[in-house]
């Protein structure tokens, strides 16, 4: 049995999907809020609380769950590793270049697992993508999109009037300050890919001039082939949250996904098996390829869906898990993990310059070729 620590009662929909699996148990939480400790303790039938990180650390846990404000992410993954914990770490890996390159220097030396819990990549529409992808029916990738759209105005303080962790580390930078759920899911399409260069452009400030974050940031990635992808965040203009929108273009196929407005998503091919589809020109709901899903999507039973984002999030545990009890290297490793995070960090540079494109580093220098591709 692998004993789990979770640092942040954030983590609940985590915790749900850890209840599904068998293998693993959540024996610990942490938190610095008392109040929020002792209920989740409660809630969920956690045998020990520890307000203390360090205290924890020293239990008899096997593995920690980072979910805590993300400027304490790289330290606390730091001090997880070498208190021979795995880790699994949410977004974003990291707040500077500094700590990416001190995250990849520390797990490459722990030997322990460290997967990053970028859970947008196990949402089922965005899993059955890339079965298609994979199947050829795209033809070559060469455009994507990636979009993360909610208003964030209402989080920068907490219950009790005091100003919320967001209001620096996110609302109070330039730059698409939280980029892992958008370009998540392209590079997870766009497999084998590494991001080269990038150039941010934000709105200017109309909603909220008081914060540093302007409206609207939308960052352009090109891969070292020259393919591009494009990823907008928007958490402070005035609108009703539509979360996640993306767009695949390739040279026999394109997929849009729905405006969160009640379409569906949809999607075209060229060809799919014998049906010519490029002479009716018509648009077909993604749903029609259901059946492609892999076999524990359609297996998930109502308790693992119930984890959150449809799922995602017991298939980020499981898979966590799995990679502990195996020894495989994790589908969401340390390298994807700070390329992902970087554009977000880079982004900053280039906006604060009014666009001047910003090399991205090689994180993958000391990584073989074939570990490069990402298996979900």
């Amino acid at each position: 049995m692998i004993k789990v620590g979770i640092v942040g009662t954030r983590a609940l929909s985590t915790l749900m999907g850890f209840r599904e699996i068998p293998e693993a148990e959540v024996t610990s939480i942490c938190d610095l809020n008392e109040d929020a400790l002792k209920k989740a303790q409660t809630q969920y039938g956690i045998p020990r609380g520890f307000r203390i990180f360090e205290d924890m650390l020293e239990s008899d846990i096997d593995a920690v769950v980072i979910a805590s404000p993300m400027q304490c992410h790289v330290p606390q993954v730091l001090s997880a590793l070498e208190a021979d914990k795995h880790v699994l770490s949410e977004v974003t890996a990291g707040v500077t270049m500094d700590e990416l390159f001190w995250l990849i220097e520390a797990v490459e030396k722990a030997g322990k697992t460290y997967m990053f819990s970028e859970n947008y990549c196990y949402m089922p529409q965005i899993r059955l993508v890339k079965e298609l992808v994979d199947k050829g029916y795209f033809g070559e990738l060469y455009y994507a999109e990636g979009e993360y759209l909610g208003y964030m105005g209402n989080a920068l303080s907490y219950p009790n009037g005091k100003t919320s962790w967001r209001r620096y580390w996110q609302v109070g930078k330039y730059g698409s300050f939280y980029p892992t759920h958008s370009i998540g899911p392209v590079m997870y399409w766009m497999d084998g890919e590494r991001i080269e260069e990038i150039a941010c452009f934000g709105s200017g400030h109309h909603a909220h001039p008081e914060f540093r974050q302007e409206d609207t940031t939308v960052t352009m990635c090109r891969m070292a082939s020259g393919k591009l992808a494009k990823i907008r965040v928007d958490c402070l203009s005035r609108r009703p949250r539509s979360g996640e929108r993306f767009q695949l273009q390739g040279t026999r196929g394109v997929y849009e996904s729905s405006r969160g407005m009640g379409d569906e998503s949809m999607v075209w091919f060229d060809r799919f098996g014998d049906k010519d589809m490029f002479q009716n020109g018509l648009w077909h709901p993604l749903s029609e390829f259901d059946h492609m899903l892999p076999e524990r999507y359609k297996r998930a039973t109502e308790e693992q869906l119930k984890a959150g984002h449809d799922g995602g999030d017991f298939f980020v545990v499981k898979d966590f898990i799995d990679s502990i009890i195996t020894g495989e290297k994790p589908a969401m490793d340390v390298y994807k993990a700070c390329e992902w995070t970087a554009v977000g960090l880079l982004s900053e540079l280039s906006a604060m310059n009014g666009g001047r494109p910003v090399k991205m580093p090689n994180f993958r220098e000391n990584m073989p070729l074939d570990d490069m591709k990402i298996i979900l």
